[in-house]
């Protein structure tokens, strides 16, 4: 029988990071799963490419949704991780924290000590920030951030010049003293390379003798005696095998760990049985609370031949594609998307809830089509929604899927958000610092102007932003999966530790966030002190924002 210290579920941002944190100091022996294989791809490595892997059944669970009842029955691609490295290894690389008050929301939520103020020395441990480290950025951490190739294309400088036009704020650093306002983005890209967890974390640790990575496996459920997790079943190359740990620490991601509870029989009572599922412990949180952020793109013809739309041939493809693998420069090295906003749909909101990313160029994001000519877009969403949605087991046969219902802009309020996102865009992108370069509007399109119109389009037209997260929430309550610890309530031994465990959805992309927690839960885990909380917080302007703030057009 073989024994470990910690089984780690799933090679992914949370479970990397854990790899790397739990080995170490020598004294654990840690085993790592992971159901995917290498992550050494030219096509994940090179930053530009991000389009490839996310639609690759070889590096991604290709889950789909059930027809989404409020976006006119549509099933919505919902690609997740399947690859050393997981989600981190086929994102975007968007390096986004949040804002701080997303944090003391959690604090409320019943997440006791997971404020802005104790998650920021985190924040910081994990990163190195290009620019070196200050009272908000890390310059020492596994995690390699910066501003890709500094906006070297006008379109980035001119939509932030046009969001100041537009009223709001310029900010020079939005994961440090103000998320609020127009600025550069930042990307997790070190070198040229995609920066991803298994980079930063997982292959520094790989030559420790006390871990073990095994990959290509699936686990088929977590073994759970009298309430006690004693270790994982799993099967590669055909066989069945099972693997002992005084802990075993789910990080599959917010599909991957609610539906491996369940497959464990951990969750709710009569979801188990429907499924043919033995009840092992009753916990109705599970696969609870799902959400995720929207967006669509706002497109534009461009007046000018400078944007990416002319780089999609064939001959132009292969020129960006050599340098890199010479040079690790030029736009192979970035994801292209190197300014951005956030700001709040109207006046009297507490904090940003909508955020842009800005790219020079009119195409889909999955890379699939294209706007034939010149054009440029902004990705454009509602990032505090209040529709909720479930992971439901539907078979005691771990192949089988889980049944993914995000229940999309259910809320009143969510569909407000985006007829916001619709009539501040066109205000922004109408600005003088922009009339050089927009022309026609591709999409939504002028014809598309009242409420009911703007709602079609939206249901028609919005994509998921991938991610998904909080389905087995931290908390206190009834329907809290985990406690402040990232013990699972009820179940001793066993613990959640990923993007699955927000007790709310960010104000931004997810990677940084989930490595934040991995962090965190690294220490907790091993029984150390908690890094002490930041006294220094960003500037939230929330008395000055409501005198300066836009009302909506």
């Amino acid at each position: 029988m073989q024994k470990f210290d910690y089984i780690i579920v799933g090679a992914g941002s949370a479970g990397c990071v854990l790899a790397n944190r739990l080995t170490e100091s020598g004294d654990h022996n840690v085993l790592l799963i992971e159901n995917g294989g290498s992550d050494k791809s030219i096509f994940i490595q090179m930053p530009t490419a991000l389009s490839i892997p996310m639609n690759t059944t070889k590096y991604a669970w290709q889950f789909e949704t059930e027809p989404e009842p409020h976006l006119d029955n549509r099933k919505m691609h919902c690609p997740r991780g399947r690859v050393l490295g997981g989600s981190s290894s086929i994102n975007g690389m968007v390096y986004v924290r949040g804002h701080a008050k997303d944090f003391d929301e959690w604090e409320q939520h019943g997440a006791t000590d997971w404020s802005y103020a104790h998650c920021l020395p985190y924040f910081k441990k994990a990163e190195s920030w290009a620019f070196g480290g200050d009272e908000y950025r890390g310059g020492k951490g596994p995690l390699a951030t910066n501003n890709g190739n500094n906006m070297e294309n006008p379109l980035y400088s001119a939509f932030i010049e046009a969001g100041v036009e537009a009223g709001y704020f310029e900010t020079k650093d939005y994961n440090g003293a103000l998320q609020e306002g127009f600025g550069p983005m930042h990307m997790t890209v070190k070198d040229g390379v995609r920066w991803s967890a298994s980079n930063a974390y997982l292959r520094p640790a790989m030559g420790r003798s006390n871990l073990t990575v095994i990959t290509h496996a699936l686990v088929e459920k977590v073994l759970i005696d009298d309430k006690v997790a004693k270790g994982v079943r799993l099967t590669r190359k055909g066989n069945t095998e099972e693997y002992f740990a005084d802990e075993v620490i789910l990080s599959a991601g917010s599909v991957g760990s609610p539906h491996l509870l369940q497959l464990s029989g951990v969750g709710d009572a009569d979801t188990l049985k429907s499924a043919g599922i033995e009840v092992k412990h009753a916990l109705p949180g599970v696969g609870q609370n799902l959400q995720d952020h929207l967006e669509f793109y706002f497109q534009f013809r461009c007046n000018k031949p400078i944007t990416l739309n002319g780089k999609l041939d064939w001959w132009s493809k292969l020129k960006i594609g050599v340098r890199w693998i010479l040079t690790k420069k030029g736009l192979g090295a970035t994801n292209h998307f190197e300014s951005c906003g956030f700001i709040r749909s109207k006046a009297g909101v507490e904090w940003p809830d909508l955020q842009y990313h800005f790219l020079p160029a009119a195409m889909r994001y999955d890379g699939k089509s294209a706007v034939k000519g010149h054009g440029f877009q902004v990705h454009i969403g509602h990032n505090k929604p209040k529709s909720r949605g479930h992971i439901k087991v539907t078979s005691a046969d771990p192949t089988v899927p889980p049944e993914i219902l995000f229940n999309y802009l259910a809320e009143e309020e969510d569909r407000e958000g985006f007829r916001d996102c619709v009539k501040l865009t066109r205000e922004i992108i109408g600005q003088d610092a922009l009339s050089a370069y927009r022309g026609e509007e591709i999409q939504p399109g002028k014809h598309v102007q009242t409420d009911e119109e703007i709602d079609a389009f939206v249901r028609q037209n919005v994509e998921s932003a991938y991610h998904p997260s909080c389905s087995c929430k931290m908390g206190t309550d009834d329907m809290a999966v985990v406690d402040p610890q990232t013990r699972v309530h009820g179940v001793k031994g066993l613990r959640v530790v990923d993007s699955s465990i927000f007790p709310t959805i960010p104000n931004g992309n997810l990677n940084s966030p989930t490595i934040m927690v991995a962090e965190r839960a690294a220490d907790l885990i091993l029984g150390k002190s908690a890094l002490p909380p930041a006294t220094d917080t960003p500037v939230l302007m929330e008395q000055d924002w409501q005198t300066k703030q836009r009302a909506n057009p």
